[in-house]
């Protein structure tokens, strides 16, 4: 019987080339299949511009697909119908991420397209009315969403007015209202280049003939005016728990957010925090915060508890959807919960069972295009290392209980704690 760890994705079958513009690709075959995926992202995002100008690199990001200097929007998007493919940008806070799919025979295809989006995109005034129009549409719908709503609050709340967390990455309705056309056109023409670019390209292609595509059309690319990356935004001092709401009339359900600083991707407590998160909000029936608050007393359509564990001081936080009436009780059983986690050890079964999940659930990741894309690119944007997945299983399995009790107490304060809500509340007796 052949032995896994041949058929993992490691320094050993993953060819990692940096070019000399700064590009970095990190090709990978999977011969059983027929198609490639391309993923990836560069160094330009929100904390690339100032606060005022809110949306605007996600704007830019979004307007990459509408239309290029050699193919107009209708081109562009025959272009990728006649192949079947499918390519997209989406902007972050600290990174723009790239998406891409096609058939191995249309990898030239892809790449030209490619090309096109990140180096000439047209920025038609037409179309960068109608995104706009769109968007704005989608922020005056959010008012109204009280999970959107929540969420929003509980930034606001818990990262204050000048720390980058604090804005929302798409933007305001003024703010995007406000953007004018050369506002777009500069912010291309400053911050997208090759400095800082990853992308991961996997599928039926031999990783050298991958390697050789990606260098045909971006090697020469070079941009003198892109900035230095910009390091994360430092965690924001919480003094005191906060409490806030959102009022909007008419909703049948109150949707509440409720956390606190968490880990980023490379603290070293990152994997016994994410393994408390599991026991805490996701595992099974979306762990001890849904045994209580969804199964057992039947209050919420949805609860769940999550980790952001990106490059800054991401969020850990609980969120849930409930009645009205049911809003107060239900945030203390939450706190309840996040005041056991670190008062007491989580019990042997429980990390086991969380456990043989995350290590049970890598090799169905790596059974897609996809899943491998995106683990290569989260090994190198955080500098796991090629052979990351060799160690992977061990790492996990090493985690003891007190292990786990001491990253939950190095987070959670219970008194400290942002709680937010959006709907209609009902006054408390």
């Amino acid at each position: 019987m052949p032995n896994p760890i041949h058929r993992l994705p490691t320094s050993a079958t993953i060819l990692r080339t940096e070019l000399p513009n700064g590009v970095v690709v990190l090709a990978y075959q999977k011969p059983d299949v027929q198609s490639i995926v391309i993923d990836g992202s560069l160094a330009v995002g929100s904390a690339y511009h100032d606060s005022a100008m809110g949306g605007l690199s996600a704007f830019v990001a979004e307007l990459l697909t509408r239309g290029t200097q050699q193919r107009s929007f209708d081109a562009f998007h025959t272009t990728l119908e006649n192949i079947g493919a499918d390519l997209s940008v989406d902007g972050g806070r600290y990174r723009t991420d790239i998406s891409g799919r096609a058939l191995a025979e249309d990898l030239p295809t892809l790449m030209m397209l490619l090309q096109d989006i990140l180096r000439y995109p047209l920025f038609d005034p037409d179309q960068v009315e109608r995104l706009r129009g769109e968007n704005l549409t989608a922020l005056n719908y959010y008012e109204q969403d009280t999970r959107y709503q929540a969420a929003r609050a509980f930034a606001e709340a818990l990262y204050p007015p000048d720390h980058l967390h604090h804005h929302n990455v798409a933007g305001t309705m003024e703010s995007i209202a406000n953007l004018q056309l050369s506002d777009l056109t500069a912010f291309h023409a400053q911050h997208y280049g090759a400095r800082g670019m990853v992308l991961a390209v996997v599928g039926n292609v031999e990783p050298a003939r991958a390697t050789d595509m990606v260098a045909s059309y971006l090697a020469d690319w070079h941009n003198p005016d892109q900035p230095a990356p910009i390091a994360p935004a430092l965690p924001p001092i919480i003094e005191a728990t906060k409490r806030v709401h959102r009022p909007i009339q008419g909703k049948t359900q109150v949707d509440l957010k409720l956390g606190f600083v968490g880990p980023s991707r490379n603290a070293e407590d990152y994997y016994a925090t994410m393994l408390v998160n599991s026991v805490l909000g996701q595992f099974g029936m979306m762990g001890r915060i849904g045994d209580i608050v969804r199964e057992e007393k039947g209050m919420a359509y949805y609860c769940s508890s999550s980790i952001e564990g990106g490059y800054g001081p991401g969020a850990w936080s609980a969120s849930a959807g409930v009645s009205p009436q049911n809003a107060q009780e239900a945030t203390q059983d939450i706190l309840h919960e996040f005041t056991r986690i670190i008062t007491e050890q989580v019990t042997e079964e429980e990390l086991e069972d969380v456990k043989a999940y995350y290590t049970g659930h890598l090799p169905l990741q790596l059974e897609s295009n996809q899943g491998v894309a995106s683990l290569l690119l989260r090994m190198e944007t955080f500098g796991l290392g090629l052979d990351y997945l060799l160690g992977y299983e061990a790492t996990i399995m090493a985690h003891t209980r007190e292990q786990l009790l001491t990253a939950a107490q190095h987070y959670i304060q219970p008194e400290k704690v942002v709680v937010a809500t959006a709907g209609t509340l009902v006054p408390s007796e």
